[in-house]
Order: structure tokens, then sequence, then C-alpha cells
């Protein structure tokens, strides 16, 4: 729904948000996660950055959904891992000297372009006189 002709009569400004209204919203897209699966108390203590990034990806909210219903984990495990997204796993790498140090050839230098050839310039016609 557009504002229509409403803001192009002059004087007028756009409306203003409201903190009720937004506070609704936030309500509504709380709403919206627990319906989806996720545990109330969870969507409750999430911030409403948070709630905005997952109602706006329900395939990902279900996929978490899931994964907490296929291994049941401690109330504290279950409210990390749906408050918090997918964090990379940290593996311990061998030491760089375990390795023997390769010698890598050196790189070639790009060609380098002559400039385009300058087209003759046609002369000008002299005046007859």
């Amino acid at each position: 729904m557009g504002t229509g002709r409403t803001l192009n009569k002059h004087p007028r400004t756009r409306p203003i948000k409201s903190q009720g209204e937004k506070r609704r919203r936030s309500k509504a897209q709380r709403a919206r996660l627990v319906k989806f699966g996720l545990d109330a108390t969870i969507v409750a203590k999430m911030q409403t950055e948070e709630v905005r990034k997952l109602v706006q990806k329900p395939v990902l909210v279900k996929k978490i959904v899931a994964k907490k219903n296929a291994a049941p984990k401690t109330a504290d495990g279950a409210v990390a891992e749906a408050a918090a997204p997918k964090a990379k796993k940290v593996t311990a790498k061998k030491p760089a000297a375990a390795k023997p140090a390769a010698v890598k050839p050196a790189a070639k230098k790009p060609a380098v372009k002559k400039p385009a050839a300058k087209k003759p310039v046609a002369k000008k016609k002299e005046a007859a006189e």
C-alpha cells in the first residue's frame, strides 16, 4: 500500500515512527518465531536485531529447530545455540616449521602494452583565395 497523493500535497511531512508501533512490530516478530518452533523463553531473551534477522530467514529457523529436536541438550546449551549464529570451529593446526619451505618461482611481469598508434589527422583544406 502506497501513501498515494497524501504526501504530495504541500505542506505535508512524512509520518513519524512511534515507539508503540515499534514494540507492536517486535512483539509480532517474536510471536512469528515461536510459531516457527523456537522456544518462547529463548525468543524472549533475544535482542531485537537477532529476532529481525531470524524472521527474515524462516528456513534458517527451521534448521535450528530441527537440530534442537534431533539432539536435545541442556537448557543452557539450547539457549546458546538458538540465540547465537553458527560459529566456525577452531582446530589446532600443525606448526609451520614442520613443513619444508617451498621455493616459489619468480612471478612473471605482465606484458606492457604499447600505446595505440595515433591516427593521421586530416589536413584542413585551405580556403581558396
